[in-house]
């Protein structure tokens, strides 16, 4: 398997590349965004020829960034995927759209369907879901659409990072508990990626969205004070408090659960559990590895 991954320097991209480089079945083409814009549509071609998968992990992922400068969001969430996608068009070759769970409307009770209507409720949803309907119109026998959320990992700024960082400075931590989600380690999503790019390759998973996110719930809080147990800090130091205590500038979802039917159809199992996946991120115990979290 010939994989170009996009993004190669972020988070995901790092943990991908990684893995598929200690995979000698498979040929793995690093492109940070100094090596690859993908909002130029030339390069963007240039880059595609000669692979079977493209994993797009390339993103504007600023979100309140992408509220003050919308069409620039989606000149790279929506418009470079585009270009992406018809030069898989071009070369047969299949793309991997990394995408997230603020295309959605958020207000939900339940798990979201992978067939959910989508409703973003700011500028960074949207210009991810451009994205998404790129791929869905010029890839509909290639495309595969992968929405992930609340990801973290050893590489790069996230929420666990900045909660260890935060308990050194600080005695008590205040974290929010009104908001609902899946915390899904980096390393996890890049495993099922590529499994999802082994069986699409072998025929085996059809194309169309599929949630890459781990599997259970918990809110903002939960996940802080499962973090500093994780590192043998007291979790009574973390105190919930409410979404209205923190003014952003651009709204979050409140409810951020997926749902993961589509793994069974394309015969893979889904990616565990979040409290499990955290303890393999942030164990001190086993050998040492790239992807955790100190």
């Amino acid at each position: 398997m010939r994989v170009l991954v996009t993004g190669a320097g972020g988070m995901l991209g790092r943990d991908l590349v990684g893995l598929l480089a200690n995979q000698p079945e498979h040929k793995v083409t690093a492109a940070t965004r100094n090596e690859l814009d993908i909002t130029d549509a030339a390069a963007a071609h240039d880059a595609v020829v000669g692979h079977d998968i493209v994993v797009n992990a390339a993103a504007w992922t600023d979100v309140d960034a992408a509220e003050q400068d919308e069409p620039a969001a989606t000149t790279v969430n929506g418009a470079a995927v585009g270009h992406l996608a018809t030069a898989c068009a071009r070369h047969g070759t299949r793309l991997l759209q990394i995408s997230t769970d603020y295309v959605l409307p958020g207000d939900a009770t339940v798990p979201y369907r992978e067939d959910a209507p989508t409703s973003p409720v700011n500028a960074y949803g949207r210009s991810k879901l451009t994205g998404e309907r790129a791929v869905t119109r010029l890839l509909p026998d290639a495309g595969y659409v992968v929405r992930t959320a609340w990801l973290y990992g050893a590489h790069g700024h996230n929420f666990v990072s900045t909660m260890l960082r935060l308990a050194d400075q600080r005695e008590t931590l205040d974290v929010v508990d009104d908001q609902r989600g899946q915390p899904t380690w980096s390393g996890a999503l890049a495993r099922q990626l590529v499994a999802l790019a082994e069986a699409a390759l072998a025929g085996r998973a059809a194309p169309g969205v599929y949630h890459g996110t781990c599997a259970g719930e918990t809110t903002w809080y939960g996940l802080a004070r499962a973090v500093l147990a994780l590192h043998g800090l007291d979790p009574e130091r973390v105190r919930p408090t409410s979404s209205a205590r923190f003014r952003r500038t651009a709204a979050r979802p409140a409810y951020s659960v997926l749902g993961h039917d589509r793994w069974a159809e394309a015969g893979l199992p889904p990616m565990p559990d979040w409290h499990a996946a955290l303890v393999a991120a942030c164990s001190p115990e086993g050998p040492p590895s790239p992807w955790r979290i100190t």
